[in-house]
Formats: C-alpha cells, structure tokens, sequence
C-alpha cells in the first residue's frame, strides 16, 4: 500500500500569474493540505519578461491571506523537485491543446520518477481561455487587462511595457 501524500507542487514561470493560475490554486487546496507553488530558476525555452524574484513577488502579493500556500523556486527537473518534496504534481488543463502537452509531459516525468504522480485541474470557465502570453500581448498593445490579472499585475506590466510606446 502506498502512502497517501497531501501535498501538490504546482510549477509554472507564472509570468505573470493570471486570475486563471490563482483559481487553479484555490481548487488545489481543496485537495491538499498543502500546495507549493513552484516558480523554475531556468524556464524550459521561454523568454521571460519578469525575473524569477519578480514573479516570486507577484506570486505572494497575489496569494497573500491564502493559507496552506507556499511559493518557493527550484533548479533542476520540476519532478526531482516534487519527489523531493514528497509531492504530487498539479498541471492545469484549459483546452484539449493543453491536455496533449500536459500528458505528454506527465508520460515522460512517471517514465523519470515512478514516485510522482500527476493530476490535471480545469479553471474556472472564466479563466479557461486566460493564459500569461496573451495577458502579455494584449497588455503590450495597450489593452485592458484588469479581467485576467489582479491590479498591481496591470501597474508591473504597463511599467514593463512603457518603452515600447
């Protein structure tokens, strides 16, 4: 019999966190005594506008008064990290192309650690279509992005984007 685990290490560059990331959160919690939220030192092949301490910063601003919450950065492969932290790992699924690529990778960290199972978690239908790159892009162009990103997000991305104009 295995040991039942009541931990989750949700990963992800949370650049920046979205509503829709804040959601999947919450919904963790209903399952886990504990959620870690997991920001890499070294994204995997995606250039990121804030800084690892950025994001690590919006990620406890954003989160602050949520309990069983902790947001921490790792090196190496995120599912050495959740072993490490006797975890299992929390992917969220908006779309059917999410799936393909989140069960992909799930196939290919159980192929590295047997010992790390995967749970897929769907937002909230508001938040399904809500992703950091588009968040991005419609800030760069000068839209309106207060729907998808608590308020300090929308003074951090206008500052970033301010010389673009």
């Amino acid at each position: 019999m295995t040991e039942k685990i009541s931990r989750g290490v949700y990963p992800g560059t949370f650049d920046p966190v979205t509503y829709g990331h804040i959601d999947l959160i919450k919904r963790a919690l209903r399952i886990f005594d504990e959620v870690i939220v997991a920001v890499p030192h070294q994204s995997s092949g995606k250039e990121a506008l804030f800084s690892v301490e950025e994001r690590l910063s919006m990620l406890r601003r954003a989160l602050k008064g949520v309990k069983r919450v902790k947001v921490e950065e790792f090196d190496g492969l995120v599912v050495e990290y959740a072993k490490k932290k006797s975890a299992v790992m929390i992917r969220g699924v908006r779309m059917l192309t999410d799936f393909e690529y989140e069960f992909q990778m799930a196939l290919t960290n159980r192929k590295l650690s047997r010992d790390v199972e995967t749970i897929f978690l769907m937002p909230d239908e508001r938040f399904a279509y809500v992703s950091s790159r588009h968040v991005k892009e419609v800030a760069r162009l000068r839209g309106d992005i207060h729907a998808f990103v608590p308020s300090f997000i929308v003074s951090a991305l206008r500052k970033k984007y301010e010389n673009c104009y």
